[in-house]
C-alpha cells in the first residue's frame, strides 16, 4: 500500500475512531462510514500525492475569504414554531428602482415592468441553509418579494425545542407546521409561490397535507427541486447492494450514538476534513469541473450542521410519504426539476411527482447532482423565472428560454 493510500485509510479509521473508548459506536460507525467513504478515500489518496496538507488548508481558507456565496442578506425576522422553536427568516422586498437598473441578464429574465405582488418562499434542504439559494436569490433580488428561511436547527434558526427538551426526532409534519409559522409571520397576506429543494420540497408537501386551504386559497405556483414524495428508504445512494443494505441496517443507530457524543465526533470531522470534503462533493455534485469555491461553499454549509442535528432529522426521511398531498398542486403552474446524477433523491423520484401532476413542467438536468441549484444555477433560475411568468408574478413578455451555457441541455419530460 502506498503512503498516500495508507494515509487515506488512516483518515477513515480516525473518523470512525473519534470516540475510541466508545466501543459499540465506533464498531458500527466503522462499518457504515467505511462503506460510504470507500470511493471518496481513493480520491483523497490521489490528491495527497500531489497536494500537501498545508496547501489544502490554505486553499480552503482562500476560498472561504474570496467566495461571495452566501453573503446576501435581507431584512431579518423571527417566527415561533408551535413548540417554541425560534425560526429565522429574511425578506427581500421589491425595489421600485430596480427595473431601470436591471443587469442585462435580469432584464432578459424579467423584463422592465413591476411584478405582481407575489411572495416567493424558499425552503432549503437537509444539512443546508437558506444560503443554498444564493444564485436564485441574487437573480430575483429587488424584482419580486422573497422570503428565505432556515429550517429548525439549521442556519440561524434555533435548535428544536422538542428535540432538546424531549429528545424526540424531527418529522416532516413538524417542518410543515414550521413553514406555516414562517408564512404567517413573513407573508400573512397575498399570493404565494413555494420553492423547495430536497427536504424543503417535502416540507411544502407536509404544509399542503396539514393546511390544504392555504394551498387552495393563496398558492399560485410551486417548484419542487431534487425532492421526493416518498419511498426514500429504497434509495441506494449509488452503492452496491451489499453496501446499501449495511448502511440501511446500521446508520440510524450509528447517528443516534454519535449524536450523543457530538463533541468527540465534531473533533473527528475537523481532523478528517479532506475525507469528508470528498464525500460531500460526491453526494452534492455530478460535474467533474465544479467551481472549487462552490464546492467549498457547500462543504461549509454541510459541515455547519452538528452531528446531533443530523441524527435528529435522518429518521424522518424513511417515514416520509406525502404522495396524496400532491393532488393539491394539480390546478397551478408547477416546476419539477432534478439532476440526472442525483444520488440522494434520484431523478426518478421527481419523475414520479411529475407523473402525478401531468400539467407540471419536468426538467431533468444532465451532469447535475443533488445541489443542482448551485451546480447549474442558470438552468434553475431560468426555469424558475418561467414559472413566475406563468404564475403572473413577472411580466408575461419576459424572455427566459435558451439563456445560459447549459440551459439548452436540460431535458424536459
Amino acid at each position: 500500500m502506498s503512503e498516500s493510500s495508507a494515509e487515506a485509510v488512516a483518515a477513515v479509521a480516525s473518523a470512525t475512531g473519534a470516540a475510541a473508548n466508545w466501543r459499540r459506536a465506533t464498531g458500527i460507525a466503522g462499518a457504515a462510514i467505511g462503506v460510504i467513504a470507500a470511493g471518496a478515500a481513493a480520491g483523497v489518496a490521489i490528491e495527497r500525492m500531489t497536494v500537501g496538507r498545508g496547501m489544502r488548508q490554505k486553499a480552503r481558507l482562500a476560498l472561504d475569504s474570496a467566495g461571495p456565496y452566501g453573503s446576501l442578506r435581507g431584512t431579518p425576522g423571527k417566527a415561533e414554531a408551535d413548540d417554541g422553536t425560534e425560526l429565522y427568516y429574511e425578506v427581500d422586498d421589491v425595489d421600485p428602482e430596480a427595473a431601470p437598473t436591471l443587469t442585462p441578464r435580469r432584464r432578459r429574465l424579467f423584463g422592465r415592468k413591476a411584478p405582481a405582488p407575489v411572495t416567493v418562499v424558499f425552503s432549503h434542504g437537509y444539512c443546508l441553509s437558506q444560503d443554498s439559494w444564493h444564485f436564485q436569490r441574487a437573480a430575483l433580488r429587488g424584482v419580486v418579494r422573497t422570503v428565505h428561511w432556515d429550517q429548525r436547527s439549521h442556519g440561524r434558526s434555533g435548535r428544536g425545542v422538542a428535540q432538546m427538551q424531549e429528545g424526540t426526532h424531527v418529522d416532516i409534519e413538524q417542518l410543515g407546521r414550521d413553514m406555516k409559522a414562517v408564512i404567517d409571520a413573513a407573508a400573512p397576506e397575498g399570493p404565494l409561490v413555494l420553492v423547495g429543494h430536497s427536504m424543503g420540497g417535502m416540507t411544502i408537501m407536509a404544509l399542503a397535507d396539514q393546511y390544504p386551504d392555504l394551498i387552495r386559497d393563496r398558492v399560485v405556483a410551486t417548484a419542487f427541486v431534487g425532492t421526493s414524495s416518498g419511498k426514500l428508504g429504497e434509495v441506494n445512494f449509488g452503492l452496491p447492494v451489499a453496501g446499501v443494505n449495511a448502511v440501511r441496517r446500521v446508520l440510524p443507530g450509528v447517528l443516534r450514538l454519535l449524536g450523543q457524543r457530538a463533541d468527540l465526533v465534531e473533533k473527528g470531522r475537523r481532523a478528517t476534513a479532506d475525507l469528508f470534503a470528498g464525500i460531500i462533493k460526491r453526494y452534492s455534485f455530478s460535474s467533474r469541473d465544479v467551481d472549487p469555491a462552490i464546492a467549498r461553499f457547500a462543504e461549509r454549509m454541510i459541515e455547519g450542521t452538528p452531528i446531533d442535528v443530523v441524527a435528529e432529522f435522518y429518521p424522518a426521511f424513511a417515514d416520509h410519504d406525502k404522495t396524496e398531498a400532491l393532488a393539491l398542486f394539480t390546478d397551478m403552474p408547477v416546476l419539477v426539476l432534478a439532476g440526472v446524477g442525483d444520488l440522494v433523491t434520484p431523478s426518478e423520484h421527481s419523475e414520479a411527482i411529475a407523473d402525478l401532476l401531468p400539467e407540471a413542467e419536468l426538467v431533468l438536468v444532465p451532469d447535475a447532482g443533488h445541489l443542482v441549484m448551485l451546480e447549474h444555477p442558470e438552468v434553475v433560475t431560468d426555469r424558475m423565472a418561467d414559472l413566475l411568468t406563468r404564475a403572473g408574478a413577472v411580466p408575461a413578455g419576459a424572455t427566459v428560454s435558451g439563456y445560459g451555457s447549459t440551459s439548452s441541455t436540460a431535458r424536459r419530460g
